[in-house]
């Protein structure tokens, strides 16, 4: 097995569900990736060394999703150089505390952070897909298939849309 590239954490396993969108996304394109949970909180030395150390274990991208207060993608993102992406799980203010938990890094050390829940954590997985794909011409190929997908799912769309408005 092929070391992966990308690495998916979560403060909680309840917060699987989500975080495996951004799994289907990155095997839509054919990158490796690692899943686990570590905890800003409640494993605050284990985050840190799993941060410090991701880069020599070939990790390129790190996705990490956390609901309340959200602190995992900083806590990662000051003990890295590695882009880390923070997808915001819903949770008792429907996400907005983990969106503004999460987005709200200060000046130094950034967090790129997608929308709350699911389509966010679908959106990391692509964005992860087009910072690898920056360097590796195979995934920027299958990232221009995908946006040619999408356009023509919304021409299918359009066209169908216009002949039932004929009817």
């Amino acid at each position: 097995m092929t070391k992966p590239l990308v690495s998916i954490v979560m403060g909680s396993d309840s917060d699987l569900e989500i975080m495996r969108e951004a799994a289907r996304a990155l095997d839509e394109f054919g990158i490796t990736y690692e899943m686990d949970v570590t905890s800003a909180h409640r494993s605050p030395d284990r985050t840190a060394d799993y941060a410090r150390n991701a880069a020599s274990n070939g990790i390129r991208v790190i996705i990490a999703g956390a609901g309340g207060a959200a602190h995992l993608a900083g806590v990662i993102a000051a003990h890295t150089i590695l882009p880390v992406i923070g997808v915001p799980i819903p949770s008792s203010l429907q996400g907005m505390d983990s969106l503004l938990a999460t987005v709200q890094m200060p000046a130094g050390i950034p967090v790129a952070t997608v929308a709350i829940g699911k389509s966010g954590a679908t959106n990391a997985g692509i964005l992860a897909a087009q910072i690898l794909g920056l360097a590796e011409e195979s995934i920027a190929k299958k990232l221009r298939a995908h946006k040619e997908k999408l356009a023509r799912g919304v021409e299918e769309k359009s066209k169908k849309m216009k002949e039932s408005s004929k009817e």
